[in-house]
This record gives C-alpha cells, structure tokens and sequence, in this order.
C-alpha cells in the first residue's frame, strides 16, 4: 500500500484517537481488502445458491428476473444510511458505536446485542449451509457419506476450527485470502453462468419474467399454500438474506487504511457488485432450467437437481470446487466480523469476561479470545440448537429465520437515530464520504420502510415462530438491562472520557507494539 502516506497514518490514528480508542489491531487492508471482506461474507456463491428454492419454489422465473435487483436495492438503501454514518465514525465494532453516540448507552447496548447474535448465528448458518453443498455435490455423491448430527457437528468444526486459526494468525493473512476470495466469486459466478447459458435447451428471457405461484405441494413445500402476491413477497428474502453482512467493512475500520473514505465505500460497492454478479449468475441458472414445474417440484435441491440434468460431470465438478472454497471464505471473513464486533463490545465492558475478549496478541495484532470465542459459539449453537424441536421444527431452524431480522434490526438502530440526531451535538460534524442532509434522511427513511416489511415477510409461515423469538428476545433484554446492566455498562468514551483516556491509549498501543 505504497500510497498509505504517514499523513493518512496520522489522520487515522487522529480520528480513533477522538474516539477514544487506541490504535491495538493493524492497519494492513486497503480498501479493496475493506471491500472483499463484505462481498466474501455476502457471497452469492454461498446465500444465492443454498437459498434457491426461496425463488424456484415459490414465484418462480419472476422471483429471480423482477425479486432479485428489487430485494437487493432494499438492502442497498441500508448500506448507503450506514455508509454515511461510517465515515463519521470508522471504529471496529461500528454498529454498537454508532448506536451509543447518536443515541444512548442503552440503543447502543441494544445494538450491539442485536449485531452479536445475528453474527454468531450467521456465522453458524453459514457454515452449515457449506456442510449441505458439500454433502451435495463432493460428500454422498464420492464419499458415501450419509447426514446425521455427528456428521454435521465434526464437519463444522473443522471447518470454522480452519476459520479461527487464520483469523488469529493475523488480519494480513485474513485479508490475502478475502482478497483472493472476491476475485474467486466474480470469476466463478460469470463461469457458472456461462456455463449455464451453454447447456440451456433454448433462451425463454420471457420466463425471467413470468410470474408462478408454486407455494404448497407445486414447491415441494417450501412455502405453506398462499396467494400468488405472497409467494412473490416471500421470494424477496432469497437477495436480502443473501445480500447482508456488509457490516464487516464497518467492524474492519480500525485495519483498514484512510477508513473514514475505504470503509463507506466497501460497504456500498460490495453490494452492488453482489447484486450485479448474481443477477447475471441467476438469471442464466432460471434459463438453464429444462422445467419450471418440475423444478419447482425438487424444492431446495433445486441447484443439483438442475446442475446434474444439464452441465457436463466434469466442469460441474470444477464449479463445485470453486463455489465450496468461496462458501470456506465467506465464512472465514465472517469470523472476522463476529470477533471485531465481540472485541469493540468488550473493550467497553459489554460482555461477561470482557478483559479477555478484548485483548489483542501482541505478535498477532488480532484479538485472539475473541476470535476462538466466537468461533465455539457458534458451533454450539447449531450443535445444541440441532438436538432440539419445538413441535416437528429443529430450533436450529427455527432461530436461523430469526438471524437476518436481528442483523438488520442493528442497522436500523443507528440508521434511525441519526436521522434524528443529523445536525444536533450527537452528530455535527460529517465524514469525506457525505450524501448531505436531504439524500441521507431519504435512505434513513427508506430503511425503517424496508425494516417493517423484512420483518413482515420474516415472520410468516413455515417461519412463524420467528415472531415468538423475536419477542421473547426483546423482553429477555429488558430484562437483563433494567436488572443488571443499566447500572453497571458505561458504553464507550464520550466527551471528557475521551480526554480522560489519552494516557490509557497511549499504554495499550505501547504494549502491542504500535509505532
């Protein structure tokens, strides 16, 4: 990064400083690194695939030709409000920041919460859908392996064990590999469309935009019978659940170079590049299909199901190899999001044992406990979570529909407290990446909008009990803040506390080796 000048050098540790903060993690991601990071956790290869069915089986052709650009504008209009809000403050852990200095030390408190848990179960959903490719295309097919909860259990161990481990050995190596895992999922997604395009029968462009309703038996009951209008509806959670996890560029600012303008823009750019590549990636897949009804029939092994009826063995194979170490590498990058998010919060007292977790390796640079401790967490989610049914339902099942409306939950906190707080004490002074008052207030607007309607579709059946756990989330909350917290959390350093912390941050860079 020849041109990170000691200039920039100066104006990052300046602002972490203002904050509070010291500067313990490395500044060692450019601002491509800033953005892989977001494209690998939001990775089409892994969410646009395992989550097909969510179009196949419900609207069909028109839930990829019209649902999948306008899921993603909406979770665009999300990443442009917090953009803005990231350049004022790129710090690790950016949600819970930004939660606490336009709003409180409880909407930060609750923002964090929120973010943490949708991380770990993210983290854990991610992994198990590799499990499930893997099993698809490499694990039955060549190995004979047969799914069970062992199987499960040990394979996602491994595999998030992998995760942990080049996470701790430091965010250079982390971000050579995310690096290199943007370049694999554009290349792959334009590969497995061409591909696609190549073993089609015929181009219907019409059928991209032919509206089905497959709810019921007709989609191999994804989707509970329900009106046409619905399971179209319903089909805008394929792109937004897919596209989400571009907070990571926000939890990567305190290493990543001139943060104040990298960070706002991976975050914007990482969408809309998602949404662009697996566009064209899906809509060549819809075109591939030799039967909408019979597709629509497999239900979520839609993917293979297509694959193995059109595309040679041999270059499926090499797709499938690629798609499985991009799924690796969305994983790996959401370890680093999960860790950053649980080191901010920690390093403000927000967690049980909180001096540990936020401790950064000083051959490392990395927060280590963090790190393994949100990789154990969740592995014993899905591993507890599996074993136990509420009625006929996994819990794990049951909790993973939870994950994207607590994710987006935490970026609508902040969003909606800077639309209040744009101008006041809480929030006078802009980053370099600035959309000014009126188009900052029209997405801020647009995200409460879109948050109402994710949590809607979020709730409807076979994902009912979301709204049970929502709730009971919610409530548990208040509980733990009015009974425990409210008097003992600080939250982070503002204003004389600031001041007050100059000789604490000069003492934490010393000790990591900080120059």
């Amino acid at each position: 990064m020849s041109d990170y000048t000691e200039t920039d050098k100066k104006q990052d540790l300046q602002v972490l400083h203002s904050m509070g903060y010291a500067q313990e993690l490395e500044r060692r991601m450019s601002q491509f690194s800033n953005f892989a990071v977001s494209f690998s956790i939001i990775c089409i290869l892994s969410g646009g695939i395992n989550s097909l069915a969510q179009a196949t089986a419900g609207a069909g052709g028109a839930a990829i030709g019209i649902g999948w650009p306008l899921g993603c504008f909406i979770s665009l209009v999300f990443a442009v409000a917090m953009a803005q809000i990231s350049s004022a403050y790129p710090t690790a852990g950016g949600l819970y920041h930004w939660g606490s200095i336009l709003g409180n030390r409880f909407t930060g408190w609750v923002t964090a919460w929120f973010n943490l848990l949708g991380l770990v179960t993210v983290l854990g959903a991610i992994n198990v859908g590799t499990y499930y490719f893997f099993m698809g295309s490499f694990g039955t097919p060549y190995l004979g392996l047969e799914d069970s909860t062992t199987t499960r259990i040990v394979f996602l161990a491994i595999i998030t064990g992998a995760q942990a481990l080049v996470n701790h050995m430091g965010i250079g190596l982390t971000a050579k590999l995310t690096d290199f895992s943007g370049y694999l999922i554009f290349a792959t997604a334009i590969l497995l469309a061409i591909a696609c395009l190549a073993a089609a029968d015929s181009y219907e462009i019409g059928r991209l935009f032919t509206f089905a309703n497959y709810s019921g038996e007709a989609g191999g009951n994804v989707w509970p019978q329900t009106s046409g209008t619905w399971v179209f509806l319903l089909g805008l959670l394929l792109p937004i659940y897919t596209i989400t996890g571009y907070d990571a560029s926000a939890h990567t600012s305190e290493e990543t170079v001139k943060a104040a303008e990298s960070v706002p823009r991976g975050m914007v750019s990482s969408v809309l590049w998602s949404a662009l590549f697996g566009y064209i990636m899906l809509c060549a897949f819809v075109l591939m299909i030799p039967n909408m009804d019979e597709a629509a029939k497999q239900g979520w092994n839609v993917f293979f199901w297509a694959m193995d009826a059109q595309v040679h063995p041999v270059i499926k194979d090499i797709l499938y190899l690629a798609i499985f170490v991009s799924q690796w590498l969305c994983g790996l990058a959401t370890v680093t999001s999960v860790s950053r998010m649980i080191f901010a919060f920690s390093r403000d007292g927000g967690l049980p044992a909180s001096k540990a977790l936020s401790k950064v390796s000083p051959t490392y640079r990395t927060p280590v406990a963090a790190i393994w401790t949100g990789s154990i967490l969740a592995v014993l989610f899905v591993w507890g979570s599996s074993l136990v049914s509420i009625g006929e339902t996994p819990v794990y099942t049951i909790v993973v529909s939870c994950t994207v409306i607590f994710l987006f939950f935490s970026f609508a906190i902040p969003i909606t407290l800077g639309l209040f707080a744009w101008g006041t004490s809480k929030w006078d002074k802009m980053g370099p990446w600035n959309l000014g008052e009126g188009m900052f207030k029209l997405f801020a607007i647009l995200s409460i909008i879109a948050m109402v309607l994710i949590f809607v579709l979020g709730i409807q059946p076979p994902n009912d009990w979301a709204l049970y756990i929502t709730v009971g989330f919610l409530v548990v909350t208040g509980i733990i803040w009015f009974g425990f917290e409210n008097r003992r959390f600080r939250g982070p350093p503002i204003g004389d506390e600031v001041a007050r912390r100059q000789a604490e941050i000069a003492a934490a860079e010393k000790a990591v080796g900080e120059v």
